[in-house]
């Protein structure tokens, strides 16, 4: 059976180890995993308390349109439900977007060290990727894309731009004002895509700092991408979310499957999104965290990158594979990201005061054994 080379040689996404996986492979009772960017309160109450409720009724095929929810969200972020389209999670979105608006040998752009799951959909559908690098500050630079699309001789291939705000695994961001100057460069641009991927919207801190879909009036080819696996604490329920264009959520709602996301999901998301309070101690808990995370760092003399996620990038100034080793058998799990270009760095995922101390304290018992590069 022939097999096209872009599928012999993709590289599938790595997920964060499971904490049944490390249990198994380390004989450990007690593990903390801070890795995958997980809410660490759970679910809403109010979620759970309406999930329960709606088990009765598994025997019944969920609502294809979503529409309960998708008018919720239509309400609570003042966007018209014609603009709203329900995914399995954001990859997902991410994947039949590339599947729509790509054809094989036609492009997507993005940066380095940018959520990978957009260049393993791409050559996953045979569409070519293209990378700009990141700033020095570990920002994406949006003039470079602005001159790739303008300047580049490959800019005619590319339909689609994916612009994770806040990024991943970097937690860096682009400001309002420089997202508006990257609009208004390439506005005119025929048959392009600018997809923003806000997944971690709920925890940025910047003031400068806004939603694209602020921008969408303005420009009518600005999608946003957002999630419920994060603030929302609803990871094992795969939940995204599209606000577009109307064609756009047209032909979404036409290539997606028909029960592509499940009653279970649709019934928690409408009681989280309803629950403001759970939402504002998800705030409080994560900034909390971020400010203790970043105290211990400093600690410790590691350099890292102030965050706008749930989640802090940090330089071990080792060898990653022997500072991760070393963790796990301590039983805590970060994230290496070598896949991301950092041959030394780890990604930190807040989680409550006790799990981030306990991270920390095996964090520095791990430097004191493995020596620096």
């Amino acid at each position: 059976m022939k097999v096209s080379s872009e599928i012999l040689s993709l590289v599938p996404y790595k997920t964060g180890k499971p904490i049944s996986e490390a249990q198994r492979e380390y004989g450990l009772k007690s593990v903390v995993k801070l890795a995958s960017n997980e809410n660490p309160l759970g679910p809403s109450p109010k979620a759970i308390e309406a999930v329960e409720k709606a088990l009765k009724n598994q025997n019944l095929y969920p609502d294809p349109s979503c529409y309960e929810l998708v008018h919720l969200i239509s309400q609570k972020w003042s966007i018209s439900s014609k603009k709203v389209a329900i995914g399995n999670g954001s990859n997902e979105i991410i994947d039949l977007l590339i599947r729509i608006f790509c054809e094989p040998g036609e492009a997507i752009l993005t940066s380095k060290a940018a959520f990978v799951a957009y260049q393993v959909c791409a050559q996953a559908a045979r569409v070519q990727r293209f990378f700009t690098p990141l700033k020095l500050d570990f920002t994406l630079d949006l003039e470079a894309m602005a001159q790739f699309l303008v300047e580049s001789p490959d800019k005619g291939r590319v339909r689609i731009v994916f612009i994770p705000n806040p990024n991943n695994p970097t937690g860096s961001y682009v400001g309002r004002e420089a997202v508006r100057q990257f609009l208004e460069k390439v506005k005119d641009l025929p048959d392009l895509l600018i997809v923003f991927d806000e997944a971690y919207n709920e925890f940025v801190r910047a003031k400068d700092y806004s939603s694209a879909q602020d921008f969408m009036t303005q420009f009518p080819n600005v999608l946003v991408i957002r999630t419920f696996s994060k603030a929302y604490g609803l990871a094992g329920f795969r939940l995204g979310v599209l606000l577009a264009p109307d064609f756009v959520v047209d032909l979404f709602n036409r290539v997606r499957n028909p029960f592509n996301v499940n009653d279970l999901a649709q019934v928690a998301a409408r009681a989280a999104l309803s629950d403001d309070d759970f939402l504002k101690r998800t705030q409080e808990v994560t900034w909390l965290g971020l400010d203790q995370i970043y105290q211990g760092l400093n600690d410790l003399g590691l350099k890292y990158v102030p965050s706008q996620g749930n989640f802090v990038l940090f330089d071990t100034q080792r060898d990653v594979v022997q500072v991760n080793e070393a963790l796990l058998k301590r039983g805590v799990i970060l994230r290496p990201v070598m896949n991301y270009g950092f041959q030394t760095h780890m990604r930190m995922s807040v989680g409550t005061h006790e799990e981030n101390q306990k991270a920390l304290q095996a964090l520095l018992e791990v430097l004191k054994e493995v020596k620096p590069k």
